[in-house]
């Protein structure tokens, strides 16, 4: 088959499996880019970026629409990240092939073992998803977000969380072409007490930020084929939108751990083609 006529497929399914889960799904998109399209690993990474960019900024969107997302952890986490994305993308342009593709392998082996056990120790997390339709929620009660009079208390502990996690998000988005949401969700969790479902939703915004300066950063050093890039994302907006349809079925533990196992499985073919 022509692989200008897999675009559009494999950007449904990117954008299907992003919206799928709640952490962690747009590590499948440099495999798919690398195997079924055959590209190189700078392309690929690259693509990736655009596609991620443009799926997560439709599924924001709509989280928006529903008052689920925490602006304020949005924006510093996702301007922190946006600014470290493009000297991850240069580092990722200074690689050989094969460190990337390592890189990259060891990396999607840690997604997939975090999904995993999430899966297992906490099942009911894994029916919170990017394309899941929500109820409007309440503002959360963010450890640093509010101060005893009820104001945004900036704490040096919080802000320099928050920080933190953007950077380190926007190096190993720019570096390897992910969403960096299996490190958004957990940061959100943990340091802002935030619960899953608006910290999923706070992802897609952080998500899109990132993606999006990391591909702007891509088009600086790379090539871009355009018409490409156009029905991949326009493959990934839809697949997102498709999610959305059919995520009270299909989200679940089961749909996670396939997820995990298929994660895994696209890893260690990365691994043998980098060898």
């Amino acid at each position: 088959m022509p692989v200008s006529l897999l675009l559009l497929p494999v950007g449904v399914l990117i954008g299907a499996v992003l919206g799928l889960t709640g952490a962690g799904g747009s590590v499948l998109a440099v495999p798919l880019l690398l195997f079924l399209l055959q590209l190189e690993p700078a392309a690929a990474t690259g693509l990736a970026l655009g596609v991620v960019a443009a799926s997560s900024a439709y599924g924001a969107l709509q989280r928006i629409r529903q008052r689920e997302v925490l602006w304020i952890p949005a924006l510093l986490f996702g301007a922190s990240g946006a600014l470290f994305a493009p000297p991850g993308r240069w580092l990722a342009s200074q690689m050989p092939p094969a460190v990337l593709l390592a890189g990259f392998g060891a990396l999607a082996l840690v997604i997939a073992g975090r999904m995993l056990m999430q899966s297992l120790r906490h099942p009911e997390e894994a029916l919170v998803v990017r394309a899941g339709e929500g109820a409007a929620v309440a503002a959360e009660p963010l450890l640093c977000r509010l101060s005893e009079h009820g104001r945004f208390d900036w704490r040096p502990r919080c802000m320099a969380g928050l920080i933190t996690g953007g950077v380190l998000t926007g190096l190993l988005s720019g570096f390897f072409g992910v969403g960096g949401g299996f490190l958004i969700v957990p940061f959100l969790n943990q340091l802002n007490a935030v619960s899953m479902r608006p910290a999923v939703a706070t992802s897609l915004v952080i998500i899109a930020a990132i993606s999006g300066s990391g591909f702007v950063a891509h088009i600086a050093v790379e090539p871009v084929d355009w018409p490409a890039l156009g029905l991949l994302a326009a493959g990934g907006v839809g697949g997102m939108a498709l999610g959305s349809v059919q995520a009270r079925r299909l989200a679940g533990p089961v749909l996670q751990r396939i997820f995990a196992v298929t994660i895994a499985a696209m890893a260690l073919a990365v691994f043998w083609r980098a060898a």
